[in-house]
């Protein structure tokens, strides 16, 4: 949807300015939306314990990240960088979650140096960490619930059949009795059945799945599942029509059925984990852009000075980001294709789209890129990722991250050159 009417009024108070200054193309973020969505967060879930562990891989800047620890979120991570990022940002043991996939055993000894909660997504996972001999008081698991999930709709994460995520649920209280064996005493489980889901449903049918497993293992094991982490998913509302997701429902929900859990089997009820990304960030964030050409082929293009290298939403996913022309509130609209500069031909934020009629130098505005936009990003044909700005609460702009240059593009060609000789197995400088 079109992103909210405060961010526009203040986005355009400075978009001019902005784009003189540090020129075109750019991905700007509102800290003001994003205190806002964090006390949303806050007040929705203020009645349970709760703790949201933004995902690291929507929004990977060390500013935004600092900001968000600052209203006491934790940080969900998948890799060694996502792991330094959060570090870098003041996390310490607990506030970082290590929610990896085909994990090594060296990003395993990365998570455990900083004391990270380990999401462990496979038994392999756990061998791994037997075998590093640094097994934590403290693991959670990622449960693959196979055929009783399927309900929850379409997803990227994949089917029950091809999703290569998490502990098949045949598997969960095996792996968690030898858990229990070499010495862990808190448990907690993971689930995440899709993403951009619009409705409370799929996280209500994951709390019911994941307290369905804590009664087995309570039941087999004497164990009680101290938390559950309900993954991230949480959508955002890409089109105009859309109405926003009700987190303060979701809220609502989950402290009920919690409550009447806890009720039911008399123990605590569980602390309830978020990993969202998209819904803390992305509403927050735009791209923009000027026109560097219009062309009249079968169809009216309209190129821009970005490209899908810096959002590849729109070409993976085939999603729809609302697009706006600050300047064309009394132009006649016409129908274009909006297009970057790969040579691809789904190199496209927008086909078939009615804007504004739009000339060389304007600006066009791409919403809803505070998450998975430049993190996407790429290189291919040597195209350079944008820069990143900050839209401060007294009405400043900061650049947070630069633009790639060349400089970037060539960098991993500056290298020790290193040669293996097959024949008698030697190696040396050349």
């Amino acid at each position: 949807m079109p992103i909210s009417q405060a961010f526009a009024k203040r986005l355009d108070a400075v978009l001019g300015s902005a784009a003189q200054c540090f020129g075109t193309p750019f991905h700007i973020y509102d800290e003001q939306g994003i205190h806002e969505t964090c006390t949303d967060f806050d007040e929705a879930f203020a009645d349970t314990p709760y703790r949201e562990y933004f995902a690291v891989k929507g929004l990977p800047n060390p500013t935004m990240l600092r900001i968000l620890a600052g209203r006491g979120m934790g940080f969900d991570c998948s890799s060694r960088p996502e792991l330094a990022l959060a570090a870098g940002a003041g996390a310490v043991g607990h506030d970082i979650c290590f929610t990896s996939n085909n994990t090594s055993a060296d990003e395993l000894r990365a998570a455990l140096k900083l004391g990270a909660l380990i999401n462990v997504d496979d038994v392999a996972v756990f061998d791994k960490l037997v075998d590093i001999g640094e097994m934590p008081d403290t693991l959670c698991f990622r449960v693959q619930p196979g055929k009783a999930a399927t309900d929850a709709g379409a997803s990227y994460l994949g089917d029950a059949e091809s999703a290569k995520f998490g502990v098949p649920v045949t598997r969960l209280v095996e792996v968690c009795a030898r858990a229990q064996r070499l010495g862990v005493t808190s448990f907690g489980l993971h689930m995440m059945l899709g993403s951009g889901f619009m409705s409370t449903e799929p996280f209500l049918r994951t709390l019911d799945l994941l307290l369905e497993q804590a009664d087995r293992l309570r039941a087999e094991l004497g164990v009680t599942v101290e938390f559950v982490n309900l993954g991230g998913g949480l959508g955002i509302p890409y089109e105009p029509t859309q109405p926003p997701f009700d987190l303060a429902g979701l809220g609502r929900a989950v402290t009920d059925r919690l409550a009447s859990w806890e009720r039911e089997h008399g123990v605590r009820r569980p602390r309830v984990l978020f990993e969202s990304g998209r819904f803390v960030t992305g509403p927050h964030g735009a791209l923009v852009t000027r026109v560097v050409n219009r062309m009249s082929k079968a169809r009216e293009y309209v190129g821009v000075d970005a490209g899908m290298s810096a959002l590849m939403r729109p070409a993976m996913y085939g999603a729809y980001h609302h697009i706006t022309v600050p300047e064309g509130a009394d132009r006649p609209i016409e129908v274009v294709d909006v297009v970057g500069s790969l040579c691809e031909n789904n190199d496209k934020f927008a086909k078939q789209r009615a804007l504004p009629a739009v000339t060389e130098g304007d600006f066009v505005v791409i919403h809803d890129t505070g998450a998975h936009a430049l993190s996407m990003g790429f290189n291919y044909n040597g195209r350079l990722r944008p820069q990143e700005l900050l839209l401060r609460l007294d009405g400043s702009v900061e650049r947070v991250r630069r633009a790639e240059e060349e400089r970037d593009y060539f960098a991993t060609l500056d290298f020790e050159p290193l040669r293996l000789i097959p024949h008698d197995g030697s190696v040396s400088a050349s």
